[in-house]
């Protein structure tokens, strides 16, 4: 990474006796979209708010630029946090939302007014001005909410899940409209979020937590293809992924994967008795014959989801369900016996005791 604006080294927070973020270190380059993903509980919130300065540290500490800010005040760090619930001061119209905090900084009203009909402009809230929160949808409330960080012209933007009071269909626009807009604006912005979906959309790295640690940190597609562990296999799953256990027994110079019923040649494998394996529903392929990795199972579920049916099955050899998508104009019977197959490429394995990944 070419430049480091934030750094976060062996941060820890401790609550008493309870250690909700446990030693993590990463690094934000400048202009990034980095998310931190992990499901409740797992110190997200906690790790943004550290960063933020509305959390003390218990160790550790966080650069900023190369410079030290693990002591700094929240007002000194030059970021803009932008809270859940939007944070409006209910009592103002938009403007003075918008103004508010540039007539703390005592900023000439010429110059307040500028960064006013910019913002309003940029975030197309110009007809809003005059109207209180309590007169705005919740989108708009968003942009309210966004419009009052881009004023003060941060350094970073953290967001703590800013979507996650919004309705399906405003939620996929406007992750559509803050990835645009950290383009337009080449700011760094730290995102916090339990939703998959909005972590592979919207993020040029992801950050999974869990349990107060930092389990693996990539590129969406990265952490997608290759997760390095059974819980960032499960956690990254778009709505299910395939882990599923086997014994494994040695014939000659293959491996039998006896659930699948399959000769594999992985010699990472040898001294193994019995191993997770993962395999995503979309890389299991219908009715091919020909190819060497090929498994009967029987239908027992379809769900329908219009663009595509995802169909449960059950595996031949140790009635494991397993789940593969297919597209809608397929017909299926439930008990129904099919062959799939799939890629060996697309075969993960994990070990059964630290459930991390065997390469």
């Amino acid at each position: 990474m070419n430049s480091k604006h934030i750094q976060l080294i062996g941060v820890t927070k401790n609550f008493g006796k309870n250690t909700v973020v446990n030693n993590i270190s990463f690094e934000i380059a400048d202009n990034e979209f980095f998310v931190l993903l992990g499901p409740s509980g797992c110190g997200k919130s906690t790790t943004l708010r550290m960063i933020a300065g509305l959390e003390d540290i218990s160790e550790g500490k966080i650069i900023s630029n190369g410079v030290d800010i693990t002591e700094e005040d929240p007002k000194d760090r030059n970021m803009a946090f932008v809270f859940q619930n939007y944070a409006l001061y209910p009592h103002m119209d938009v403007r003075k939302n918008l103004s508010y905090s540039l007539k703390l900084r005592k900023v000439e009203k010429s110059k307040i007014n500028q960064k006013i009909e910019w913002v309003s402009n940029l975030l197309k809230i110009n007809e809003l001005l005059d109207r209180k929160p309590s007169q705005l949808s919740g989108g708009q409330r968003q942009r309210v909410a966004l419009g009052r960080s881009l004023v003060r012209e941060p350094n970073a933007f953290l967001l703590d899940e800013p979507l996650s009071n919004l309705d399906a269909q405003l939620r996929v626009e406007m992750r559509q409209e803050l990835t645009l807009l950290q383009k337009d604006l080449s700011k760094t912005f730290i995102y916090v979020t339990h939703d998959q979906v909005e972590a592979m959309t919207m993020a040029s790295r992801i950050c999974i937590m869990n349990h107060g640690e930092v389990l693996q940190i990539g590129k969406p597609q990265e952490v997608y293809d290759k997760p390095n562990s059974i819980f960032v296999a499960k956690f990254l799953a778009n709505p299910v992924n395939n882990i599923l256990k086997s014994k494994i027994i040695k014939k000659d110079d293959s491996l039998w994967i006896e659930s699948l019923n399959i000769f594999i040649n992985n010699q990472n494998l040898n001294n193994l008795s019995e191993i997770y394996f993962s395999i995503r529903p979309e890389n299991l392929k219908l009715n091919n014959h020909d190819q060497p990795y090929n498994f009967e199972v029987k239908i027992i579920q379809i769900e329908n989801h219009g663009h595509e049916l995802l169909i449960s099955a059950q595996l031949e050899f140790d009635k494991q369900i397993i789940y593969f998508r297919t597209t809608k104009d397929k017909y299926f019977m439930i008990g129904e016996k099919i062959k799939l197959y799939f890629h060996i490429k697309d075969l993960l394995f994990f070990d059964m005791i630290t459930e991390r990944i065997i390469t």
